[in-house]
């Protein structure tokens, strides 16, 4: 068995995030293309939505998409509303991108070697 390693998704991917009213969608993108199916097995609807548990939302899919080596996660109900609805600071969820990419996934070590800026765990 390989030696894996946890690390944080931001090693392997970066994020945008988009709102509208009361659903936020993530997009996670891998910086390698050979990560992706890492990221697909791993980063899955069950969870993202535990991840998410705190903001309680009512459903999480995913969309695959292996041509961009990308994924978008649509959430429902995660915003407190919605913009006009909410009185929270982050009332567009922005800031949602960032916690998702703070969720782990194992890695094997040899993965990890030599990746520009984002040195081993």
């Amino acid at each position: 068995m390989k030696d894996l390693i946890d690390v944080p998704l931001y090693r392997l991917a970066h994020a945008r995030t988009g709102d509208k009213g009361n659903r936020s969608n993530i997009s996670v993108i891998a910086y390698e293309a050979r990560h992706f199916p890492l990221l697909v097995e791993q980063v899955t609807e069950e969870r993202v939505a535990a991840h998410f548990a705190y903001r309680a939302p009512t459903a999480v899919v995913r969309y695959v998409l292996p041509k961009i080596a990308a994924m978008n996660f649509v959430l429902d109900d995660v915003l407190d509303g919605g913009v006009n609805d909410s009185l929270n600071l982050d009332m567009h969820g922005k800031a949602l991108s960032f916690h998702l990419l703070t969720m782990t996934v194992q890695v094997p070590a040899a993965e990890l070697q030599g990746m520009p800026g984002r040195e081993t765990a």
